[in-house]
Formats: C-alpha cells, sequence, structure tokens
C-alpha cells in the first residue's frame, strides 16, 4: 500500500462546502434552463465572471468535477455538447427537496398521519385498555403490570387479568396517492416572472421525498396546458411552458383516470396554477378557446370534474401563484364544489405550504371521513 503525503491545507473543508454551494446553484440553473446544460454552464459562466462565484477554480475545472461525479456526460440531444445523467437528474431532485426542508419550521417534517387513532405505527403517547386484536408490541409493560399490582396483596397472589392490560394508543398511517398538476400555459412565464421553475422545484422535490421516505405511496405528475399530458419523474427536468391556454378540465379528468388506478389508498390532487380555465374539449373534440373573463361554458365543465372527484373521495389542494380577480372567483367556486382546499401563496412559500399540506394529510382517513 502507497501512502501520499500531502500539505495540510486548513481551506480544505471551506472548499469542499463552497463546492457544494455551487452543485446547489448549478442545479436551480437546470431546472430553469429545462435541463439544458449547456445553457446553465453559460449562466454560471456569466456569473463567475461577474461575481467571481467559483473563486479559484476555473470552469473547465467544475466541469471536470461535474463530469467526475457523474452529473453530466459528453453527448446532449443530438449528440452535442454535455447532458444530464441519471445520477445528475437524482441530483436536482435532492438538491429541490433540501431547499424546501429548509424552509419548513422544526416539527412539520415527519409521516403523515390521519388525524384519527387506529392500528398504526406512530406511538400517540396516550394510553387505553387493551382490545382484542391490539398488536402485542403495543404494550405498555409498566403500566400493566402497575395494574395487576395494586390489585394484590402479595406477589403469591400475582395474576394478570385483560382488565390490567394497557396499549400505547398509536395513530392510523396511511399510504397516499397524489397527482401532481402542474399549469404549463403561457402566463406561467409572462409578466416579468418565472413561475414555471419554481413549480417545477416542488414537484421534483415531492417526487423525490416521496421516493426516499414514502416508498408505499404513488405520485403522478401532469401537465396541462391546450391539453393534459402525464411526464415521468426523468422528464420533469425538462419540462417548459408552451404558448397554451389553460385546459383545467383536461388536467382534472386525467388526474381521475390515473387515481382510479390506486387501490386502497387515499387519493388527493394538488394544482399549481396561475390563471383561469380558457380553454376545453367539445363534443366534438375541438378545442374551444375564450381567455377573456370567465367563460360559463368552460368554467361550468370544469367544475363538474370538481364534484365528479368529490364523488370519487379525491380532495383537490389548489395552489394559486398569481392573485387574478378571476382565478380567484373560479378556485372559491371550484373548492366549493369539491370541498377542497385553497391557498393564496406566493412563489417563495409555495414548496412550504404544499410540503406541510402533504406531509400532515391532515384531512384523510380510511372511513373518508372529514
Amino acid at each position: 500500500m502507497h501512502i501520499r503525503y500531502t500539505d495540510w491545507n486548513g481551506d480544505e473543508l471551506s472548499r469542499e462546502e463552497r463546492l457544494e454551494e455551487l452543485l446547489k446553484l448549478f442545479s436551480y440553473l437546470l431546472m430553469k434552463s429545462s435541463g439544458d446544460v449547456d445553457q446553465a454552464l453559460r449562466w454560471m459562466d456569466y456569473l463567475n465572471q461577474s461575481r467571481g462565484i467559483l473563486g479559484d477554480m476555473t470552469m473547465q475545472e467544475f466541469v471536470d468535477e461535474l463530469k467526475r461525479r457523474g452529473l453530466v456526460k459528453e453527448g446532449g440531444d443530438g449528440g452535442e455538447g454535455l447532458g444530464l445523467t441519471g445520477k445528475g437528474r437524482q441530483r436536482i431532485r435532492r438538491d429541490a427537496l433540501e431547499e424546501i426542508f429548509t424552509s419548513l419550521k422544526k416539527g412539520f417534517s415527519g409521516e403523515h398521519r390521519t388525524p384519527h387513532s387506529g392500528t398504526g405505527v406512530e406511538q400517540t403517547g396516550d394510553l387505553r385498555k387493551y382490545i382484542f386484536g391490539d398488536h402485542p408490541s403495543n404494550i405498555n409493560a409498566t403500566e400493566t403490570l402497575s395494574n395487576a399490582l395494586r390489585r394484590v396483596a402479595d406477589l403469591d397472589s400475582f395474576s394478570l387479568r385483560e382488565d390490567d392490560i394497557r396499549v400505547q394508543e398509536t395513530e392510523q398511517t396511511t399510504s397516499v396517492a397524489t397527482v401532481l398538476m402542474l399549469d404549463i400555459s403561457h402566463s406561467m412565464i409572462l409578466y416579468g416572472e418565472d413561475r414555471i421553475t419554481p413549480a417545477k422545484q416542488v414537484a421534483l422535490a415531492l417526487s423525490e421525498l416521496i421516493t426516499t421516505r414514502y416508498p408505499k405511496d404513488r405520485l403522478h405528475v401532469l401537465l396541462f396546458g391546450d391539453d393534459a399530458q402525464e411526464v415521468s419523474l426523468q422528464e420533469l427536468p425538462f419540462v417548459s411552458v408552451g404558448p397554451f391556454h389553460t385546459n383545467t378540465r383536461a388536467g382534472l379528468r386525467m388526474a381521475r383516470s390515473l387515481l382510479r388506478r390506486s387501490r386502497g389508498a387515499n387519493k388527493q390532487i394538488f394544482m399549481i396554477t396561475d390563471g383561469k380555465p380558457s380553454a376545453m374539449f367539445d363534443d366534438a373534440g375541438r378545442l374551444y378557446k375564450n381567455s377573456f373573463g370567465l367563460d360559463p361554458k368552460i368554467v361550468n365543465k370544469t367544475l363538474d370534474e370538481g364534484v365528479a372527484c368529490r364523488r370519487e373521495k379525491i380532495t383537490i389542494s389548489t395552489f394559486m401563484v398569481a392573485q387574478d380577480p378571476y382565478l380567484v372567483n373560479f378556485v372559491e367556486e371550484l373548492t366549493k364544489s369539491n370541498n377542497g382546499r385553497a391557498y393564496y401563496t406566493g412563489l417563495g412559500e409555495l414548496g412550504e405550504m404544499l410540503f406541510v399540506d402533504y406531509i400532515r394529510n391532515r384531512r384523510r382517513n380510511y372511513t373518508g371521513g372529514r
């Protein structure tokens, strides 16, 4: 074995920490560029020239580090430039998750639970009498023995009765099937505000959360513009906005179809949008569009989907990243029709509000009650 000695560098840790911050910035720029590695690197180069973000590292050394870590590879789209690897896509999801969790207040993280006691694995701290069928691992030995000893005069007459047994109360954990609907209409990049990048960040982070912490849960991500389409987790970084209207009805209809496949799970839709419904397909399959005000024909058909979701015990949580009066009016009607939830949130609070709602899962239970 050969041992190689080098001079001690007291800044080594800070260099590694700085590199980690640069990698997080690169992940964000990749989201903003819809997975275009070369574009993200051009932005990094601009920031380095104007702000010196790389320190004593050159751009080529940074690119070499990305390759060494297996985040990028030669040969992007069409075999030219650099492309994102599977490990690179996973890194984007991980960084998105960490970014959102740093904004969560302490105490919000943890397994999502129903608000009802049941036969799950999370102890509440409360005790109750034994009921036939309780799992032996939930028996509180100290309290059970204390009850038995209080009944007897000495240890020779010790006996244990069913009435003595106390068990730890538990909260009922549940699996969840979620459809995350992302609005990709043109307004998501209009008016000088990039709304699609924070929305994608939430989608990427939620996918990483479910993959790593809640593997029994299901997550579908679908995009809705003129029409609706499901995208895979691998495609998420490459999602971009198009010259589309907002066909909320098509999105809700596809979401219902996807959730029908999930048996025995609580079902919910998270919809991130910045605009009122402005399009739908008519009975002949033609796209009917109206961007002016709230078109009753479009609105009523969309609200019908909200009612259908309620009948199928699917709750819709709408996260509005704009407060246009027409959007607010529509969302209030949709929430009423579905008995769902609505959040008027800025882009900065989007991830926190959605994650708290998901993790707590506070309005779901096995019996469908509220």
